[in-house]
């Protein structure tokens, strides 16, 4: 022999066969004919080739370790076999196609059959909720189409319950090969078999349900229960509850995608809640208490005491000032405590007065010489113009 193999491929003489398998395809790309320029690229391409046939199997490759011939009597040394000529156009035969590009581009020669049965989709579906459920958790129905095993066949798809036979087309394989001739030789590409679509198995009487998938389409109702402070784009994630895979194999997962609804009166802010609460100008003028309903009042199961909160409006309240109550907001997903209720006033000016109540108020500026007011200009309140626009809904 004219050159050491693993001198050719640039490896060691221990080196595994998936490192074999990486410096063919570095040295196979290098000096292929259709890209290397040297004259003799064909020569070095065909001594690369046969090393790697012969490293790349471990009975050949033991042969040549201890000094044999591994090659039998059809090997010549490195001078090459007697299919090739010198060129790039002298590749007339022996040279499968298929090896380099199996070896380059890491491509199967044969997949193999398929399995019948394989792991359902994953689903996802949206559930709608009131604040009151997304606030305070709720157990829901949902009504899900998904795909479930065949009643009839139970997943095998058989009519009479028999088990698949062999493809004649592919002998099982699920694959069939076709070789087609070209200058670098016999060019070999794999296929799914049309006869048995890659299974290799045929069902001679497919059950007429499910027309041997086995499984179906159904409509089911599952229990969802969702968490205490939820909100919109949240997931449940519910195990093994998607579609039955075909052949009745396992079910992916479910998940459930929350949408919260908007509310007439509280608006959400995290795990806060906000209110506008409009006064007439004397309770603000004068002070009071009022009773707040709380979003408590919208579940079923709520202590009657907390239904409403007692709210105390100090005299000389103005417009857009707000008052929290802690404990009475969201509850902290997976979280302790709650957060706060938040109540906006917006005092009420009266439009409608008659002759007795334009005299009093009349009869007030003048006690309080406001008969002729200059206005009083300040800087922006963020707080309080943002608090108005949620108010009046901008």
């Amino acid at each position: 022999m004219s050159a050491d193999y693993y001198e050719l491929l640039g490896v060691q003489r221990d080196a595994t066969a998936e490192q074999i398998k990486k410096a063919y395809r570095r040295m196979a790309m290098k000096v292929h004919p259709d890209v290397a320029p040297d004259p003799d690229s064909a020569e070095k391409f065909k001594q690369v080739q046969e090393a790697y046939e012969v490293l790349s199997d471990p009975q050949k490759r033991a042969v040549y370790d201890r000094g044999g011939d591994p090659m039998g009597s059809g090997y010549s040394g490195m001078g090459g076999f007697g299919g090739f000529g010198g060129g790039a156009g002298g590749f007339q035969g022996g040279f499968d196609f298929t090896n380099l590009v199996d070896a380059m581009f890491g491509a199967q020669t044969s997949r193999g059959p398929r399995s019948r049965v394989r792991r359902g989709q994953d689903a996802l579906v949206r559930q709608q909720l009131t604040l009151a459920e997304a606030a305070f958790g709720v157990t829901k129905p949902l009504v899900v189409d998904t795909a479930v095993v065949c009643p009839t066949c139970t997943g095998k798809g058989s009519e009479d319950g028999s088990e698949p036979t062999t493809c004649a087309t592919c002998d099982g394989h699920g694959d069939i090969t076709t070789v087609q001739r070209s200058f670098l030789g016999d060019i070999r590409t794999s296929q799914p078999c049309p006869t048995c679509r890659g299974y290799g198995s045929t069902i001679r009487n497919p059950c007429g349900e499910c027309s041997g998938e086995g499984r179906v389409r159904h409509k089911r109702t599952i229990n969802v229960k969702i968490p205490a402070g939820v909100n919109t784009g949240n997931r449940i994630h519910l195990e093994a509850n998607g579609e039955v895979g075909p052949g009745g194999g396992p079910a992916g997962d479910l998940y459930v995608e929350l949408v919260v609804a908007q509310h007439e009166v509280f608006t959400r802010d995290g795990d806060n809640l906000e209110m506008v609460v409009r006064i007439p100008m004397t309770a603000a003028a004068l002070g009071t208490t009022v009773h707040i309903q709380t979003l408590e009042a919208e579940r079923d199961d709520s202590d009657p005491g907390d239904r409403s909160v007692e709210v105390e409006i100090p005299s000389g309240i103005q417009s857009g000032t707000r008052i929290a109550m802690g404990g009475r907001g969201v509850p902290r997903l997976r979280q302790g405590g709650r957060g706060d209720l938040g109540i906006t006033f917006l005092v009420q000016t009266p439009t409608k007065l008659d002759d007795e109540q334009r005299d009093l108020l009349r009869r007030l500026a003048e006690l309080r010489d406001e008969t002729s007011v200059s206005p009083t200009v300040s800087k922006k309140d963020k707080g309080f113009f943002g608090r108005m626009k949620e108010a009046f809904g901008g």
